[in-house]
């Protein structure tokens, strides 16, 4: 047990981010390596295995420690990777589309503190560098849950507007989503959006 709590000291002291800058801006979106995630869920079994042990009350102080570390960067890992991916898709559309905007003036609003937050987070952890010292900060699950449960209004407002559009123009049903978003963000462009013609005739 000593030698798996001193292992994962030496280990987690070293481990970065593996970061990708966020289209031509100054944010830097966070992940770990594939590699590196592998470790986190094997040092995660390790930990989970001291805890079960009969001779844990020497370390029980450190294990618990290490338990409640791992944990955390396995949930800000997932989460982090949900609140990126959502809000890099609705950013274009609640930022720069002034249909959307128009029609969802108060998710647009809401959207520009979400975008704040998001930056702010991301920020920090580009700052910190290391996966452990970013994770064991109180704040930052916490940020992330309240950031994730509004990107799910935010998504819901969204798809409720876009049932609206399907409805006053029934041929939109036969485009994706996505599709379906690109051309009403850029309904001010018809350049962009002829491409989509073959799939709605």
């Amino acid at each position: 047990m000593e030698k798996t709590l001193a292992k994962l000291e030496e280990t987690w002291k070293d481990i970065k981010f593996d970061f990708y800058q966020h289209k031509n801006t100054d944010i830097y979106m966070i992940r770990l390596t594939d590699e590196n995630f592998d470790l986190l869920e094997e040092n995660t079994n390790a930990a989970s295995s001291m805890q079960s042990s009969r001779y844990i009350a020497t370390f029980e102080t450190e294990v618990e420690r290490w338990t409640k570390s791992l944990s955390n960067i396995t949930e800000i890992l997932t989460l982090s990777s949900e609140v990126q991916r959502n809000w890099a898709y609705l950013e274009n559309l609640f930022l720069h589309s002034d249909e959307v905007k128009k029609e969802l003036p108060e998710q647009a609003k809401q959207f520009i503190f979400i975008d704040e937050e998001v930056k702010r987070i991301l920020k920090d952890g580009h700052q910190k560098e290391f996966t452990i010292v970013f994770c064991d900060q109180d704040w930052v699950l916490k940020s992330f849950e309240n950031v994730m449960a509004q990107l799910i209004v935010c998504e819901k407002a969204l798809y409720k507007f876009m049932d609206e559009k399907k409805k006053c123009f029934p041929r939109f049903y036969f485009t994706s989503s996505s599709d379906l978003l690109d051309i009403l963000s850029n309904g001010s462009n018809p350049v962009k959006i002829m491409r989509f013609m073959s799939k709605i005739f």
